[in-house]
């Protein structure tokens, strides 16, 4: 009794400090960012010009910025939005974030109508149109902020890992792959007629499966992590969980179903039987609607921001030497299918008939199309290729539906043998 009296306080006092310290975190930033989205809300209800003048405004975001703040961090808690099982990979920590602002929105808009407060509905609409935004980024920044310290080791959780070889070796490899998920593997239990195996891999082998008990109360790991072939029976896995609880040790378990989408899981659970679903591939006219969708409204944005710059470029290379502002070059696309690619001139004007002239450099014997320094090459050209305006124009392709805004352009359907080979990088992509 007094061993086990040990090992639970010895479980509780190191459990909280690595696996609540990104709660912590996350709850600190928050605090922070609710704090600060209602005092801009308050700067900006009293500048800017489109809201009516109220000389109240002041006297009532000073009497409501605590309760406001106070009540959406709250929502944040019941929500479940500190919940360490939802935080440092997938969308459930983002989910919940803006769940619990929308009723935060919702139970302040209610409460001011019944309690006759006179909210100013200026601060209240920007109060949520700048926090929400900025709380579902400072969620990001922390969740990078954790991977990093992952990475380094640091505030990582020790694993055990129990079952089969080869399903603990599969799962040792993901685990070591992916740093930034913070699990640190401490050794394996196994079968008991693989134990004189001695290691899996990298992994040592602690014992057997059925000590898992015994071995969390020696080795003290915070997970232990229950893969593929760890247990026979439903019966020997409610044995391994009784076992444990003692211990204060957290307990997953690892299906045998590796690198599928986490949108493509479901679990439900029937009977007592937690059944996991894993639905088909999305229909492809979804994705491709979603992904044009995409295309056109970001390279649109992108147009507009950068019509500035898209002017000057022009006007730039038209006064150096009077010839044409863009350059229509021809690549393949869709199955092979060419298309015209626009690019700001950057050589002069006949340049492509003058390819054979100009002494290609070589690399490790092969020929490489591009000089090192072209002559060509003009010279507001050479400023906008180190910057990669010259590729801008390019947005009018992604609009008109013959260019992609994401992917390398090693993605891209190989070209056919009748046109140009296309670009070897950039952010823009050949739709394929």
């Amino acid at each position: 009794m007094i061993l086990n009296e040990v090992s639970v306080v010895d479980a509780l006092h190191r459990w909280p400090r690595r696996r609540m310290a990104p709660s912590l975190l996350a709850l600190v930033v928050d605090v922070a960012l609710v704090v600060l989205s209602i005092y801009l809300a308050w700067q900006l209800r009293a500048t800017l010009p489109w809201f009516d003048d109220a000389n109240d405004v002041d006297v009532i975001a000073k009497t409501a910025i605590a309760p406001m703040a106070g009540l959406w961090i709250v929502l944040l808690g019941l929500c479940s939005a500190y919940s360490p099982t939802a935080m440092g990979a997938g969308t459930a920590e983002y989910r919940r974030v803006v769940l619990a602002s929308a009723i935060t929105a919702g139970s302040i808009g209610v409460g001011c109508y019944l309690l006759r407060f006179p909210l100013s509905r200026g601060l209240f609409f920007l109060t949520f149109v700048l926090g929400i935004p900025l709380l579902v980024l400072g969620r990001h920044l922390v969740r990078r902020g954790i991977h990093r310290l992952h990475e380094h080791r640091i505030l990582t959780q020790k694993v055990l890992l129990v079952g089969g070889t080869e399903q603990v070796a599969e799962v040792a490899k993901v685990l070591h792959r992916e740093r930034w998920l913070g699990y640190e593997i401490i050794g394996a239990a196994v079968p008991p007629h693989r134990v004189e195996d001695r290691r899996v891999g990298d992994v040592p082998i602690l014992g057997s499966a059925p000590r898992v008990h015994a071995l969390a109360h020696e080795w003290a790991p915070d997970i232990v992590m229950f893969a593929g072939g760890a247990v026979n029976s439903a019966a020997e896995m409610r044995r391994a969980a009784w076992g444990l609880e003692e211990s204060g040790t957290r307990i997953m378990i690892v299906p045998s179903l590796t690198d599928v989408a986490s949108d493509r899981i479901t679990v439900r659970p029937a009977a007592g039987l937690p059944m996991m679903e894993l639905e088909g591939p999305r229909s492809r006219v979804r994705a491709h609607t979603l992904k044009r969708a995409f295309d056109v409204v970001g390279a649109s944005i992108l147009l507009v921001l950068l019509s500035p710059a898209l002017a000057c470029t022009a006007l730039a290379v038209k006064l150096h030497d009077r010839g044409p502002v863009l350059y229509r070059q021809v690549r393949a696309g869709r199955q092979g299918l060419p298309f015209s690619c626009y690019k700001f001139r950057s050589m002069v004007v006949g340049a492509d008939t003058a390819v054979t002239t100009i002494q290609n450099d070589h690399h490790d014997g092969h020929v490489l199309f591009k000089a090192k320094d072209d002559p060509r090459i003009t010279r507001p050209g050479r400023f906008i290729r180190r910057f990669s305006i010259d590729e801008l124009p390019q947005l009018v392709n992604v609009v008109q539906g013959s260019m992609s805004l994401v992917g390398p352009a090693r993605r891209c359907s190989p070209r056919s043998r009748d046109t140009p080979p296309m670009s070897t990088g950039g952010w823009l992509c050949d739709r394929g």
